[in-house]
């Protein structure tokens, strides 16, 4: 982070990949410790749900099938059927689920919280220490906790709009036909651009909390203006990295959950690799996204002050001092 700020706003895709390469390997000490602490955890509770799930759900359904095959009236019919109406088993299913996302949801936020944090600390060329990162954590966390609620709201409303209308175009009058099919692809392929610029705006929202004085609607609202004008390279940073998330997710069900990794000794194999590739992945999404903000301050003109922003990490290491507008929101450059 040792380029003028100036020359920031016209790195590409490569260029914050590279420059995340750079500054992981700078930093290798703190990053290894934030992946062993914290990111590794937040892979591994996001991996094993994917399996607990499967488990759980196979087991129901399994269940289910088998009382239609029990003949009715004897001893393991009436356990069976008692389990089952009892809905012991989905309310045990929804539990864990809600639990998880509880869970992914805090740990998520510390890890996000901790990244963006020490690459500031690494633009401003401020000593961190993992002590110190962790310190800064619950205090940042808050913010985050309450932008990270605004996204929700949004996206909750977002995929209820979209599935009412899917709802009203399947089961309008009529069939199906070649008109309705194409308006659906339509519908999906807007519907995914859509997704992909509220999930922009929500990892750049969780920069600006940690770094701005801004939080919860008013960060969602800056990160929306900062993203204007380099809204092709954010959203190929995105993209790619929800792209490998999606991959290794993937490659995690067919060999680990699905079993095609012939074996409980390939399966773990394949487990902890994709353990791995899925930490390697979170960190440099944390990174890179840490890095698109700061391209989209220089392509606004907005220099960032580093004395001010140095000042504003400390704050977090004692009592939390907001960042000013005329501090950090950063001086606008005439044209």
């Amino acid at each position: 982070m040792d380029k003028v700020q100036e020359e920031i706003q016209f790195l590409g895709f490569f260029g914050i990949l590279k420059e995340s390469c750079t500054i992981v390997s700078s930093w290798r000490k703190i990053f290894t410790q934030i992946t062993i602490f914290l990111i590794l955890p937040l892979s591994f509770i996001y991996l094993a749900h994917i399996q607990i799930t499967k488990t759980l759900f196979t087991t129901i359904i399994h269940n289910e099938f088998m009382l239609l095959n029990v003949l009715k009236g004897s001893k393991s019919f009436n356990e069976m059927d008692n389990m089952l109406s009892s809905n012991s088993e989905w309310v045990t299913f929804f539990r864990f689920k809600i639990g998880y996302l509880v869970v992914f949801a805090i740990v998520s936020l510390l890890t996000t919280s901790a990244v963006v944090h020490t690459i500031a600390c690494v633009y401003t060329a401020k000593e961190t220490t993992l002590n110190k990162v962790l310190s800064s954590v619950p205090k940042v966390w808050k913010r985050l906790m309450i932008t990270f609620t605004w996204n929700f709201v949004f996206v909750f409303a977002y995929n209820f709009i979209f599935l009412l209308i899917v709802i009203f175009v399947l089961f309008d009058n009529g069939d199906i036909g070649i008109g309705r099919t194409a308006f659906l692809i339509v519908l999906f392929i807007v519907y995914f651009m859509g997704l992909l610029y509220i999930t922009m705006i929500w990892h750049l929202a969780s920069v600006v909390s940690v770094l701005e004085d801004s939080y919860g609607l008013s960060a969602m609202m800056k990160s929306r203006d900062l993203i204007k004008g380099k809204m092709v390279i954010s959203g190929a940073v995105f993209f790619v990295m929800g792209l490998s998330f999606f991959g290794i997710q993937n490659m995690f069900k067919i060999f680990v959950v699905l079993g095609h990794g012939d074996g409980i000794g390939k399966k773990i194999v394949y487990g902890i690799i994709c353990l791995i590739l899925l930490s390697i992945s979170i960190l440099f999404q944390l990174i890179m996204e840490t890095i698109v903000y700061f391209v989209c301050k220089s392509y606004h003109h907005e220099n960032i002050d580093k004395s001010s922003l140095a000042d504003h990490l400390g704050g977090y290491l004692e009592e939390f001092i907001p960042l000013q507008f005329k501090d950090v929101q950063l001086e606008q450059f005439d044209v």
